[in-house]
């Protein structure tokens, strides 16, 4: 995300960046992997994990275009430096306060013109925080859900369509439920 977009308040962003979802894409599962090698060559790090989550990793849904990441950390890990090497190969870094320690995202493939090229989500999360992970593999295990979490996302599309915290926080309660489900050892 370019320097200036910084600057744009949500309702500017979410007509720049829309809520567009689309059927699953064969090449996500490639584009991740070329990701994943362009970061591992930055942090050449053996304690880090690097996951393909969200629903483009899942072929069964409906999906927005965008490759969500996550890359699990030791605690100890050097975040200043993490941004440098993140800013090396393009990521833009967002500070979330809203979520969980690290509080870190970062975005690529967002420019003042809209989307340009493949765009990436960049997860930042701690050893041990599996929530996406779990929650990708109970959709792909349970394609039933996954449908049931397709058609939801389709109906906060047409309500949010240039809303994506509205979007976002709408699927807030399915995903807590099924997230929920792990912490109960169901």
């Amino acid at each position: 995300m370019a320097t200036n977009l910084d600057h744009l308040t949500h309702e500017e962003l979410g007509k720049l960046f829309p809520i567009l979802l689309v059927d699953y894409n064969g090449n996500w599962g490639m584009e991740y992997e070329k990701e994943k090698f362009e970061i591992e060559k930055i942090i050449k790090d053996d304690s880090i994990r690097i996951e393909h989550v969200g629903s483009t990793a899942i072929p069964t849904i409906k999906s927005k275009p965008t490759i969500d990441i996550v890359l699990e950390l030791v605690e100890t890990y050097d975040l200043k430096l993490l941004i440098r090497q993140m800013k090396r190969i393009g990521y833009h870094f967002i500070h979330r306060l809203e979520s969980l320690e690290p509080n870190m995202m970062f975005v690529k493939g967002y420019t003042e013109n809209g989307f340009e090229g493949q765009s990436f989500h960049i997860h930042v999360r701690y050893d041990g925080d599996r929530d996406e992970t779990y929650f990708r593999d109970y959709l792909l295990e349970n394609p039933d859900i996954a449908q049931e979490y397709s058609e939801l996302k389709i109906k906060l599309a047409k309500q949010f369509p240039n809303d994506r915290e509205g979007y976002t926080e709408g699927k807030t309660e399915f995903v807590k439920s099924i997230i929920g489900k792990r912490n109960r050892g169901l």
